[in-house]
């Protein structure tokens, strides 16, 4: 399924720190710690509490947070459907991106093991 370019334009003009805080409080719903929301979003990216917490101050939109982020070399091993889209047909980079973090996010609150979701196993 392909998405529109009105809702790729969506994803990258929401602000990362709009978003954060409906992260927090979904991970932490199903017992789950802002430390362990931080080392997912540290996998993916590469950016750690620092540079998580200047880019909420910063309140970077998606576009940029993406730009700045060194994506993790087994970020394709990010697979299945999230948000009614499968993210392996994603054809719009950015919205992939999103999509891999919305997906990982989604794994950590379901109860995943670690292991799993930073895909070493």
């Amino acid at each position: 399924m392909a998405t529109t370019p009105e809702h790729d334009a969506r994803v990258a003009n929401l602000t990362f720190a709009s978003v954060y805080p409906h992260y927090v409080t979904k991970v932490e719903k199903k017992g789950r710690t802002k430390e362990e929301l931080h080392q997912v979003i540290e996998w993916l990216t590469g950016f750690d509490d620092k540079k998580i917490q200047e880019l909420i101050d910063e309140k970077v939109t998606f576009q940029d947070f993406f730009a700045k982020a060194q994506l993790h070399p087994n970020a394709h091993l990010i697979k299945g459907v999230i948000c009614g889209y499968r993210i392996e047909e994603i054809e719009t980079p950015l919205t992939k991106q999103a999509r891999y973090l919305d997906k990982l996010i989604d794994e950590l609150a379901k109860g995943r093991k670690m292991e799993k979701i930073l895909r070493q196993g």
